[in-house]
């Protein structure tokens, strides 16, 4: 591992308390990078936090972060300047999921998904290219990286508000690209498939408890026969390499792009 690939980068990613989050926040922080933790569970940021500050790289500070909340992302990005001195790079990685049966969506269910899934990751931009904005494009380029899925770019009949999150992600990065361009910010995301999470755990269960599986963990082992070219779920050690790609300056003349990190479901 290259520990000076992100150095002196200053970055704020959310959902970060477990699961891919966490994985990425460690993964930049071994790599030189400074990281701010945000995620609605506080003891969990403040875990991941005190891991990365004891061991060897960067630093990094926890923030209870709710991206439905401005006033919450605008708190988040002020920690991060007032910590490290600037934000070079945001991943919104904040994300929740339930599923349900088409016909048994409700509107709860779809409020609640949109909600964090596609306006989070708005509000987070916006709040985000604010500052760095402020910082002068000189100073730039810098890095907006926002987590799509294999549901970017199809969707399934029992996870249909989630489908639609993931394909605002998508519209989100090609409209931000666009609109962001000439302040020396890009945006672009990665689209990971079945990744073994906590996330994933309780995903499992409640396709179970729908009646989509029988079985506990047949989900994955389902997906992974039927649907993977590669023949396997994904852990998240199998993403961050590309999360690190997208924050470094090799991805420098990249914008508007969503990276397929699936194994092989979906070939574009």
């Amino acid at each position: 591992m290259d520990k000076t690939r992100l150095l002196g980068k200053n970055c704020l990613i959310t959902g970060a308390a477990q699961g891919m989050g966490a994985a990425v926040a460690e993964h930049y922080a071994a790599q030189g990078a400074n990281i701010c933790v945000g995620d609605i569970n506080f003891e969990g940021c403040q875990e991941v936090a005190d891991r990365i500050n004891n061991r060897d790289g960067g630093k990094a500070i926890a923030i209870k972060l709710d991206v439905t909340k401005r006033a919450d992302i605008q708190a988040a990005v002020n920690a991060t300047v007032e910590a490290f001195g600037t934000l070079n790079v945001i991943l919104n990685n904040a994300g929740i999921n339930k599923p349900l049966m088409f016909l048994d969506i409700t509107e709860e269910n779809w409020h609640k998904i949109m909600d964090i899934n596609a306006l989070g990751v708005l509000l987070c931009m916006q709040e985000a290219a604010k500052q760095m904005i402020k910082q002068g494009k000189e100073n730039g380029p810098y890095k907006i990286i926002n987590v799509g899925s294999i549901l970017s770019r199809q969707a399934f009949d029992d996870v249909v508000p989630y489908s639609c999150s993931k394909h605002a992600v998508q519209a989100l990065i090609n409209g931000g690209a666009k609109a962001l361009v000439d302040n020396n910010i890009t945006v672009n995301g990665y689209a990971p498939g079945v990744v073994r999470t906590e996330l994933w755990e309780q995903l499992d269960k409640d396709l179970v408890a729908i009646g989509k599986f029988k079985n506990e963990g047949e989900s994955m082992d389902t997906l992974a026969r039927d649907m993977i070219l590669m023949k396997r779920y994904s852990y998240p050690e199998d993403i961050v390499g590309t999360a690190s790609f997208l924050a470094s300056s090799e991805s420098d003349y990249m914008t508007g792009q969503l990276l397929m990190i699936d194994g092989g479901m979906i070939l574009q």
